[in-house]
């Protein structure tokens, strides 16, 4: 009973490390060449872009289970084997710097530290302060209290799939965003979030 505790304990443990999505580094791959991004997670499938030998904050959005991740270059997304990939150390389950956006309306929220700004085309920046931060009883979902002089805002990110409905790109977390202070009373907003820098 003991061993069967342990091993469950093992890979519960093993399944949070590998929580996606998360950055990493491209390893073992010679100064002169690439590491391909291909189609589907299969080496004989097409290659559609490349990560240079010495790239480093490439955020893998989700397993294949079969050994690769997938990631996003230029207007699309593909996958690349995990084993020219290593996972940056000490990333916390509730990151400290990551980008937010959405469309119809567009609008952005980056988030450095305990520092924030809220953007859309048609009014200046805003910047927040971080007010809190907290992770969910439920794995894989955190929220983000904002507070700035003329609005706070309110978000609630999930480690999931998600699409920007405008490129083919696939990025690994979605957000509920709601602000406030603005003419016209609360907003409530949606899209995707990233970690790529």
């Amino acid at each position: 009973m003991i061993r069967v505790a342990l091993v469950l304990a093992l890979l519960s443990g093993s399944a949070a490390a590998q929580e996606m999505p998360a950055l990493h580094d491209v390893t073992g791959v010679a100064a002169d060449d690439v590491l391909n991004v291909r189609s589907a997670p299969d080496a004989g499938s097409a290659r559609i872009g490349a990560l240079a030998p010495g790239a480093t904050g490439v955020e893998v959005v989700e397993l294949s289970g079969t050994g690769w991740g997938r990631v996003n270059v230029d207007e699309g997304s593909g996958w690349v084997s995990l084993r020219y990939l290593a996972r940056q150390p000490d990333q916390p389950q509730v990151p400290d710097r990551l980008t937010c956006f959405g469309t119809e309306p567009f609008w952005s929220l980056a988030r450095e530290g305990d520092a924030a700004r809220y953007a859309t085309p048609d009014g200046p920046e805003a910047p927040l302060l971080v007010a809190w931060s907290t992770e969910s009883s439920v794995p894989g979902r955190f929220a983000l209290g904002l507070q700035g002089t003329d609005r706070s805002a309110h978000a609630v990110i999930r480690r999931e799939i998600c699409s920007d409905g405008m490129s083919d790109r696939v990025y690994g977390m979605s957000v509920d965003l709601v602000i406030d202070g603005r003419t016209g009373g609360p907003a409530l907003l949606a899209g995707c979030c990233t970690l790529a820098r």
